[in-house]
């Protein structure tokens, strides 16, 4: 394999994990867009601003990707990238799981389990790979204080 063919190979996977992360969060977040119902709800005095969420995800989920990506070239099937996978799986299930079907509390055990899961790759990946981890750190925090939204969200509804 030449040094050419091994790069565009790592461009081409990267691109995947762009698109796949980036235009599936992005997708959800339009098909799952907040609405009447979550208007109506009563929200706890630190919630952001809509136009927040946007642009922090975009980021949030380019660094998810990259995070991916990186784990994925070292090590395909081993535990670091289960544990990036299952993130994923529920990072996507939130949306649809608190929008779509209006179940707060569920949508509280989901991002928690997000959360537990963020964190355990941040613990896997640290002693071979602390660019990956420190890729998920922004995203651990965000998590840790959506997952107080969501939970004050649910008391005060």
């Amino acid at each position: 394999m030449t040094d050419h063919s091994s790069r565009a190979r790592r461009g081409l996977s990267l691109a995947a994990f762009l698109v796949l992360v980036l235009g599936g969060g992005l997708l959800l977040g339009y098909l799952t867009a907040p609405a009447a119902w979550y208007a109506g709800l009563a929200k706890p005095s630190f919630t952001p601003p809509g136009w927040v969420f946007g642009p922090a995800w975009t980021l949030l989920y380019i660094a998810i990707a990259l995070a991916g990506w990186r784990v994925w070239q070292r090590d395909r099937g081993g535990a670091a990238m289960k544990l990036w996978a299952a993130q994923l799986v529920l990072n996507f299930l939130w949306s649809p799981v608190f929008f779509g079907a209006h179940r707060i509390g569920l949508a509280l055990v989901v991002i928690l389990l997000l959360l537990a899961t963020i964190l355990a790759f941040i613990a896997r990946t640290w002693p071979r790979d602390r660019a990956a981890a420190g890729l998920f750190v922004p995203y651990a925090l965000w998590v840790a204080f959506a997952s107080t939204l969501n939970a004050a969200i649910f008391a005060l509804n």
